[in-house]
């Protein structure tokens, strides 16, 4: 009698491993559309918090203070391993990632591009998250 399942995903970018009842667990690896340059947007989430954990590697997440449907500024947080970072519904962010970075997340199973609405970045803010993020290298 099997009483478990096991799910692992190495490969690049974001895929679901599972979800129960209304809840997913995904991975989140490395992809070069996360890298700092090119990174085209925040994003929210309506009706859902979103947990992060990050399990191998660094990971920097950014969030957006937006007024207006305008950004107006960014905080920067780096990732602890095995810690949990609850971010909450509403809350503008987006994240860049080191090459071996591996992060799971859990969210609701119906957040889709539907209720979680995107701001895009501009040349000005893409400047603000570089300068941001050298500040915050510089920290550790």
């Amino acid at each position: 009698m099997k009483n478990y399942d096991v799910y692992q995903f190495d490969g690049p970018g974001y895929q679901k491993l599972f979800h129960h009842q209304n809840w997913r667990i995904s991975i989140l690896n490395y992809i070069e559309e996360l890298e700092l340059d090119q990174i085209s947007y925040v994003e929210s989430h309506e009706y859902t918090d979103e947990a992060f954990i990050l399990l191998d590697g660094s990971c920097m997440m950014f969030f957006a203070e937006v007024k207006d449907q305008k950004i107006v500024s960014f905080s920067a947080l780096n990732l602890e391993k095995n810690k949990v970072y609850n971010i909450h519904t509403g809350t503008f962010h987006t994240h860049t990632l080191s090459l071996d970075a591996k992060l799971l997340i859990i969210e609701e199973e119906n957040t889709c591009d539907s209720n979680s609405p995107r701001i895009p970045l501009n040349h000005e803010h893409r400047f603000m998250l570089k300068k941001l993020y050298l500040e915050k290298i510089n920290e550790l």
